[in-house]
């Protein structure tokens, strides 16, 4: 790590001393369209009806969808405060019943591969972030590109949707591998996304867990099994969320006990506790080019 990386860092520290914990959960899939981004949201809202002061951050930095599901209006993004032309404060959008929207950027491929540079823009950004909130929840992109696994290896927690679809299983089961062999992370929510009973859900798991058990040093735990629900397409037609359209469907019921339980999770005291630490997790890139050498 250069001198400039380990400033930054040291700046950070001296920054935050305050004790008030974030929770970080990163969502992710490993796959585009298991409904991670819907979860997301939905959650993000039951949090917020639970009294959490909650934000959420459009990690899919080249195909921004978080304000395009909401019908929400976005001025400027994260790319205009990577530029320097303004604050992370400044760009925050809010969504419904007061979730706070850190909105990424559309067809914008230079996003999706950040330098050095950005990444410490990115990192001042939260730093110097006034808004206060208690949990942040990061929508990431899918596949296994350098954000993906930025995020993922930075949260405290790592929230992987799963469908019942080969592809779904594989994918998920290669970005398990990559984040478990080469990053140190080891702990895995799974969601089980529109099955058609709880007994499918478990079954998928069942089938995921079969060859992680085997061939990978990963723990991953069954936490929510969230049923197929043709309300979610209603409400998405509506640029609405479907716990608040229709909040007494599966779907709905599902997503709120999930977003309680979520919040049962522990916070770390150690290191990972405090959103600093998830920034300067952040700030340790995630040395992509020595996978690939390796593959």
């Amino acid at each position: 790590m250069n001198n400039w990386y380990q400033d930054q860092a040291s700046g950070l520290r001296l920054m935050h001393q305050s004790d008030n914990k974030v929770q970080v959960i990163a969502v992710t899939g490993g796959k585009g369209g298991v409904g991670k981004t819907n979860i997301t949201l939905n959650m993000a809202l039951a949090m917020t009806a639970l009294g959490k002061r909650v934000m959420v951050l459009d990690g899919d930095l080249g195909l921004a969808n978080v304000d395009v599901l909401l019908g929400i209006r976005v001025n400027r993004n994260l790319s205009h405060v990577l530029r320097g032309e303004c604050s992370l404060d400044e760009v925050l959008v809010e969504g419904p019943q007061g979730i706070k929207i850190v909105p990424a950027t559309s067809g914008n491929q230079s996003m999706t591969e950040l330098s050095p540079l950005e990444h410490v823009s990115l990192i001042r950004a939260f730093s110097e972030m006034k808004t206060p909130l208690d949990v942040l929840l990061v929508d990431t992109a899918a596949g296994i590109s350098d954000m993906v696994l930025s995020f993922s290896r930075a949260a405290q927690e790592v929230m992987m949707v799963v469908c019942d679809e080969p592809t779904s299983i594989t994918d998920a089961y290669a970005l398990i591998k990559i984040l478990s062999r080469d990053f140190g992370v080891y702990r895995f929510k799974i969601v089980a996304n529109m099955v058609r009973s709880q007994r499918e859900g478990q079954e998928l798991f069942a089938r995921l867990t079969k060859v992680t058990d085997r061939f990978l040093d990963a723990n991953l735990e069954l936490v929510a099994c969230i049923p197929f629900d043709g309300n979610i397409r209603l409400a998405v037609r509506r640029q609405a969320l479907v716990v608040s359209q229709y909040p007494q469907s599966p779907a709905s019921v599902a997503i709120r006990a999930l977003a309680a339980r979520a919040l049962t999770w522990p916070v770390p005291q150690q290191a990972g506790g405090h959103l600093q630490f998830f920034i300067e997790k952040l700030l340790s890139r995630p040395i992509v080019e020595q996978y690939v050498r390796s593959q």
